[in-house]
């Protein structure tokens, strides 16, 4: 489980109050382990011990990204991911099936969100629409009445 920016900072003013990796972890509330590993971190000099590790690594697909983009395009994102994935390992794809579906959660996702119905308010205009509604009117000499607005 990650830690907030907050608890880093608690971690490592607790360190330095206490220059111990063990009780800095008893006081903060968390493994020693943890404690060591961002004290090491910043004293290693990579920069801020608040900033995350490097982005995501690469993939298998990356390399075949462009076709599965490609197949999602075509079948205007009905394609399923098995079908995918045998498409893929065809063109020598070594990776499980899995990881496709996850390839093409994603370009699905990608596509969905470039075609989007576009929905515009309705915005009447005098003389071209007419609401209307039925209520109950005043009784007029012991009959119902409806009243009909437009």
């Amino acid at each position: 489980m990650t830690k907030s920016d907050r608890e880093i900072m608690e971690i490592l003013e607790s360190y330095d109050l206490t220059r111990c990796v063990y009780s800095a972890a008893q006081l903060v509330g968390c493994d020693p382990k943890t404690v060591k590993r961002y004290v090491a971190r910043r004293d290693a000099g990579g920069g801020d011990p608040l900033v995350r590790a490097a982005g995501p690594r690469p993939k298998l697909v990356d390399a075949f990204m462009s076709k599965v983009e490609e197949l999602v395009d075509t079948s205007r994102g009905r394609i399923r991911a098995d079908k995918v994935h045998e498409r893929l390992v065809a063109m020598g794809y070594r990776g499980t099936e899995r990881t496709t579906r996850r390839a093409v959660r994603t370009a699905k996702l990608a596509w969905r969100a470039g075609h989007r119905r576009t929905y515009r308010p309705w915005v009447p205009e005098p003389g071209l629409w007419l609401q209307f509604d039925w209520g109950d009117g005043p009784r007029i000499g012991g009959r119902k009445t409806y009243l009909f607005c437009a």
